[in-house]
């Protein structure tokens, strides 16, 4: 192939793009071709370490070989990588992704550089998942950078990194990492099946991928952990979990997920077991608050006031008195009112996010108070229950959805409603299971040796053996003389 035809067919697969960048040189007896996307390879080192030494030097006489050529391309060069050679087809694709592909007289390979340049943000603490303890780095866009930051941590050869691609326009690398001899065959190959059987335009982010790898579809509860930290990435896999990270984007995904890895934090394993216990109670308090207390306070106004103590009833029944709605209407315009809040002090500037939460929580809700469209208990109690939402930030939207259920159920059925509704929700999640991991685990089924870190914490001397609330290999942890395999 001939750098003109080369050139010729470039131009056409790449319909004519303004930074495809084509530079041809003359290399002694032979006419040459570099081929490259502007903007995503480092010129300055093609310039210096490529061209320059081949334009100075009869390097690629006539009559070579491609192995030769490639020979000829490493000594010559000032490239210290491998140069392989490469069919026009993945040649193409590879100078789409940044390489830089060169093409020579007499030879139909294409010798690809690779010459990647891209631009990234330095590794530093994660906006959700500050810490007063423990480390402080964060992952990035960049995933080489995320997978160096893994490997730094786990220092082993079993530490495996498959690299696929997804996206029929995109071709977002994607990476499955786990710890072979820990991880369980079985779930690394459902994962790896999921995503290979992806079938899309492109992948922007690794969430593009939670619905390909969620087992029960159309579930409003979360099925696939995530993270933003190296560190509690790196402990999952030591658990036995498999890990997908995606180019482009700083959240890497693990699974299998149980429902009690969301009132668990980073933080609980840089302090004592005693510490960590009461804050996951209060967690797990926050988001009990969240799911019950609007709907308890609808039902107790509206069928079961005779619960309530006299002196607490009057009070009530004042404040409620000249409300136009009843109850539930009230409670569940609040909740609405403070929703469209949120949504709106998240997606707003930053300098006027913080104005609008001041505005809308107490000048708006006053002045409705002093308006007579709502009480100030069922401010109290919106607040209170939007408050108890962020102690398990990763649950938001599902807490959401079921706070608005259990209204439901206590205006129709009062206090049955919300004991009905609850039965229902714990004999639901009590049957799911994802990648062989019961969602409810370790307490449905109850699992002995997994309670030592469930809601009560103990410390990490005491934990010798990796959890068995999910499909793992080698349950040894530790290696202790009192160890009970």
């Amino acid at each position: 192939m001939t750098p003109e035809q080369a050139k010729e067919r470039l131009v056409a697969l790449f319909h004519g793009t303004g930074d495809l960048i084509l530079r041809e040189i003359v290399c002694g007896e032979r006419g040459a071709l570099f081929a490259y996307i502007d903007s995503l390879s480092d010129k300055l080192l093609l310039e210096q370490d490529v061209i320059r030494p081949l334009s100075e030097c009869d390097a690629l006489p006539q009559g070579l070989s491609d192995d030769e050529i490639r020979e000829r391309l490493l000594s010559v060069t000032a490239f210290c990588q491998d140069i392989p050679a490469l069919p026009f087809g993945e040649a193409a694709a590879k100078i789409a992704e940044g390489d830089v592909g060169f093409f020579t007289d007499g030879s139909d390979a294409v010798f690809m550089f690779s010459l990647r340049k891209m631009e990234k943000r330095a590794v530093q603490e994660p906006p959700t998942a500050t810490v007063l303890k423990g480390p402080r780095e964060g992952f990035i866009e960049e995933i080489k950078t995320n997978t160096a930051l893994i490997r730094r941590r786990i220092k082993s050869p079993d530490l495996v990194f498959e690299n696929l691609s997804v996206g029929r326009f995109s071709a977002t690398p994607v990476t499955v990492a786990y710890i072979h001899g820990v991880a369980h065959e079985e779930v690394v190959r459902r994962v790896r099946e999921r995503i290979e059987s992806v079938d899309i335009d492109g992948v922007m982010d690794s969430s593009y991928l939670i619905p390909f790898l969620e087992e029960r579809k159309h579930s409003v509860f979360k099925q696939v952990s995530s993270s933003e930290k190296p560190d509690v990435v790196a402990a999952k896999l030591l658990e036995g979990r498999v890990a997908v990270i995606v180019d482009g984007s700083p959240i890497v995904l693990t699974l299998p997920f149980v429902l009690l890895e969301d009132l668990q934090d980073g933080y609980d394993y840089f302090t004592d077991g005693w510490r960590a216990t009461f804050s996951r109670m209060f967690r797990l308090l926050g988001a009990a608050l969240t799911m019950l207390l609007p709907a308890a306070y609808v039902a107790l106004q509206s069928y079961h006031y005779h619960l309530l103590p006299m002196e607490f009833l009057i009070t009530l029944t004042s404040a409620t008195s000249s409300i136009p709605f009843p109850p539930a209407v009230e409670m569940l315009f609040v909740l609405m009112l403070f929703e469209i809040l949120n949504e709106a002090s998240m997606r707003m500037p930053r300098y006027l996010g913080v104005s609008l939460s001041i505005v809308g929580a107490i000048v708006l809700g006053d002045t409705a108070v002093k308006a007579g469209l709502i009480s100030s208990p069922a401010v109290l109690v919106t607040a209170l229950s939007s408050i108890g939402i962020f102690c398990v930030p990763d649950q938001v939207g599902t807490l959401s959805i079921l706070r608005i259920v259990f209204l439901a159920a206590s205006a129709v059925l009062g206090l049955a409603g919300i004991i009905v509704v609850l039965i229902v929700l714990i004999s639901y999640l009590a049957t799911m299971t994802g990648y062989g991991a019961p969602y409810f685990a370790p307490y449905a089924p109850r699992i002995r040796s997994d309670l030592k870190d469930a809601l009560f914490k103990v410390s990490e001397a005491e934990m010798m053996s990796r959890p068995l609330s999910f499909p793992n290999r080698n349950r040894r942890r530790q290696k202790t003389k009192e160890y009970d395999a």
